[in-house]
């Protein structure tokens, strides 16, 4: 879950320096939040995660927190790609898989999850996200270009996107993506586009999001010139297009005028509450005995991976 993605910190968090993860994380509590720009940043606090293992945290069960609103990465069904990298972790720990199913976006499985001790793990957070006790990263990947390959479009920095011959880009909100517009002149431009991907709701108040579905069907039908998106956002959908479509990694973070860097790449990691020090022991050890398995899934579900051993964030 990543800022990422708007989890809980960046996303996935969000959820990190990247300030899209700023904005989901306090989203929680304040919905002023919504209306500050992309590249600005909220400097109201975010709620102290709860602390301490919960009576199933040293059990036979592995209760992990889920959200039924997570496609690709969550769904009630079980078929989002967490639900099938949360198998291979029970399994490589020896527990039972059980679920605290939220009907809610991810950005608030920490306050109704983790906090309320009904859950104990979160999967796909950011690494080092300093609200949580994080894993040692399991997959690193970054923000992508999502195009048609009759295109042509052989961009690979966040720069390319200021190309003359784009003008629609499909992205999700809250998103990294959406500075990267900013910094690129094509935001204003591109506004009644994207707003008309969630019916021209008003983000004041609530939390809206475009459906990372729709970021593709909309690159693959010719209404956006481009997506750019979380890589593992997008790559169940990308794949599907069976080369229609192709994925390419942004390779560049992009750096504020104010000299703060958004990061574009990401390690993830599972997390879990402060304090549940022996739990997270059991899931590192777990996850080192499950890494084929786990690049493998990742592998089929069409993600995209960058070496853990460089620069994360």
């Amino acid at each position: 879950m990543s800022t990422r993605r708007a989890l809980t910190l960046p996303r996935r968090t969000p959820h990190a320096a990247c300030v899209s993860a700023v904005l989901a994380a306090s989203l929680a509590t304040s919905s002023l939040a919504l209306a500050q720009p992309a590249d600005s940043v909220v400097t109201s606090p975010t709620p102290a995660t709860a602390s301490g293992p919960s009576e199933t945290s040293d059990s036979d069960i592995l209760k992990v927190c889920a959200s039924t609103k997570e496609a690709p990465y969550s769904t009630r069904d079980e078929d989002g790609f967490e639900n099938r990298l949360a198998e291979i972790l029970a399994e490589s720990m020896g527990r039972t898989l059980e679920y605290e199913w939220i009907s809610k976006p991810a950005i608030y499985l920490v306050r109704d999850g983790l906090n309320e001790k009904t859950c104990d793990v979160l999967m796909g957070t950011d690494a080092g996200d300093g609200r949580l006790l994080t894993s040692d990263p399991y997959y690193r990947t970054a923000y992508a270009f999502v195009s048609r390959s009759d295109q042509g479009f052989e961009g690979t920095r966040w720069q390319d996107v200021g190309s003359q011959e784009l003008g629609r880009f499909a992205t999700r909100l809250y998103s990294p993506a959406e500075t990267i517009l900013k910094y690129s002149g094509k935001y204003e431009d591109n506004l009644a586009y994207l707003y008309g991907l969630v019916d021209f709701k008003s983000r004041r108040n609530q939390f809206l999001d475009v459906p990372a579905d729709m970021i593709v069907r909309e690159v693959r039908g010719g209404e956006a010139d481009l997506g750019i998106a979380f890589a593992p956002d997008v790559a169940r959908y990308v794949k599907a297009s069976e080369g229609e479509l192709k994925l390419t990694l942004i390779e560049n973070d992009l750096e504020l005028q104010n000299g703060q860097t958004v990061e574009l790449q990401y390690a993830q990691s599972v997390a879990v509450r402060p304090g549940d020090d022996a739990l997270l022991a059991e899931i590192n050890e777990a996850l080192d005995k499950a890494s084929s398995k786990i690049t493998e899934l990742l592998v089929q579900e069409g993600v995209p991976l960058l070496p853990l051993d460089e620069t994360t964030n």
